[in-house]
C-alpha cells in the first residue's frame, strides 16, 4: 500500500489541529437531547448571529442538514425546486424522497451554474389537486467551487417572495464564497429561510454541519432531527471544534484559494489538460477519459491523492494541503507527462 503524502480528494479530509484538539478536549458538556450542553449552545448562537437569523441546530452531517431543512419547508407529499446536480438532489441517497415523502422537481443548469429563472418559474405547481405542491427553491453557492452571483440570489429570492416559497441555502461552503467575495456572511446569508453550514469542509472540524434560519423552522428541524437518529449527548466536545475553526480557520481559507489557483496555472501548462480557473478552493482537471485515469492512477502510486473520474479530475485545497504539497502535485504530473 502506498503512503499518502498529498491529499487533494477533498477538504472533508482534513484533521483536527493541535489547537483544536485541545479546545475539544476542554469542552464544557452536558446532554444536547435535554438542551443543556454549554458549548453546542454556543455554537448555535454563535451561528445564528454571524448569519443574522433567528436560530440555529447543531447536527451532525450537512446531508442531515439539508434534509431538516426540506422536512421543514415540506410536508408529505410537498415539492422542492433543485439544480439537476445540487448536492440535496444529486448526492444525498434520495433522502429527501425516501425519508421525508418530499419529491424533488430537478431544474437543468446554466453553464455558469446557475437554474434559468424562466426555468425555476415554470416548474412553480399551480395550486391544483393533481400536481404535489411546491413548497421551497433549493440553492447551493459554492456550486462546484463557483461563486454564484449575488444579483441572481436576489433574483430568485425575490421569485420565491412572489410566489410565497421558501429559499433554502445548501451553503457547505458558504464560507469560501464570503471569502472570495469579501462580504460577511449575514449579508451572503441575508435572502434566505434556512442556510445550513458545513463545519467539516474547509473549516476543519472532524464532524458536523449547522442549520441556521427562522425560529419556527429551526424549532421543527429539532423536533425531525430526534426522529432521523441526530440527537447527539455530549456534543460539546464536537461543538467545541466548530467554535475554534469560526474564531481560527475562516480568514484563512483564502490561503486555500490562492494555492487553489496555482495549482490550476500548473496544470493548465500542459497542453492535453484543460483547467478552468477555479473561484475558490476546487479545481477540475478536463482530459482524454483514458489520460485521465492513467494520470490518477500514476499519482496515487505516488502518494497524490486526486478524485473525479470519466475524464475529469477534482483538486481540492485545503488546510492540509500547503505549498510544498502543490508543488510536489505538480512534480508529479510533470513526471507523469515525462518532463
Amino acid at each position: 500500500m502506498n503512503t499518502l503524502r498529498y491529499d487533494f480528494r477533498s477538504d472533508t479530509v482534513t484533521r483536527p489541529s493541535p489547537g483544536m484538539r485541545a479546545a475539544m478536549a476542554a469542552a464544557e458538556v452536558g446532554d444536547d437531547v435535554y438542551g443543556d450542553d454549554p458549548t453546542v449552545r454556543q455554537l448555535e448562537q454563535r451561528m445564528a448571529m454571524l448569519l443574522g437569523k433567528e436560530a440555529a441546530l447543531f447536527v451532525p452531517s450537512g446531508t442531515m442538514s439539508n434534509l431538516l431543512a426540506l422536512m421543514s419547508h415540506c410536508g408529505r407529499g410537498d415539492e422542492f425546486i433543485a439544480g439537476q446536480n445540487a448536492h440535496c438532489y444529486m448526492f444525498e441517497a434520495g433522502g429527501a424522497a425516501v425519508l421525508g415523502s418530499i419529491q424533488p422537481q430537478p431544474i437543468a443548469h446554466q453553464p455558469d451554474g446557475t437554474m434559468a429563472l424562466h426555468d425555476i418559474a415554470a416548474a412553480i405547481k399551480a395550486d391544483d389537486m393533481h400536481f404535489a405542491r411546491t413548497r421551497v427553491i433549493a440553492l447551493e453557492n459554492t456550486f462546484g467551487g463557483r461563486v454564484l452571483p449575488l444579483a441572481y440570489i436576489d433574483e430568485v429570492a425575490e421569485l420565491a417572495r412572489e410566489r410565497e416559497l421558501g429559499l433554502h441555502l445548501d451553503g457547505a461552503r458558504a464560507f469560501n464564497a464570503c471569502v472570495a467575495l469579501g462580504i460577511e456572511i449575514s449579508e451572503f446569508a441575508a435572502p434566505f429561510d434556512t442556510v445550513s453550514i458545513c463545519l467539516s469542509k474547509g473549516l476543519g472540524t472532524p464532524v458536523g454541519s449547522v442549520l441556521v434560519g427562522a425560529g419556527t423552522l429551526i424549532e421543527k428541524a429539532r423536533r425531525d432531527r430526534k426522529m432521523l437518529g441526530g440527537g447527539m449527548r455530549q456534543a460539546g466536545i464536537l461543538a467545541a471544534a466548530g467554535l475554534y475553526a469560526l474564531e481560527h480557520n475562516v480568514e484563512r481559507l483564502a490561503e486555500d484559494h490562492r494555492r487553489a489557483k496555482q495549482l490550476s496555472e500548473g496544470l493548465a501548462s500542459f497542453a492535453d489538460l484543460s483547467v478552468p480557473m477555479p473561484d475558490t478552493n476546487i479545481v477540475f482537471v478536463k482530459a482524454d477519459a483514458e489520460l485521465e485515469k492513467a494520470m490518477t492512477q500514476f499519482l496515487g502510486e505516488r502518494g497524490i491523492a486526486v478524485g473525479g473520474q470519466y475524464g475529469q479530475q477534482r483538486w481540492v485545497t485545503h488546510l492540509d494541503v500547503d505549498d510544498e504539497a502543490v508543488d510536489g502535485a505538480l512534480a508529479g504530473v510533470r513526471e507523469f507527462f515525462g518532463g
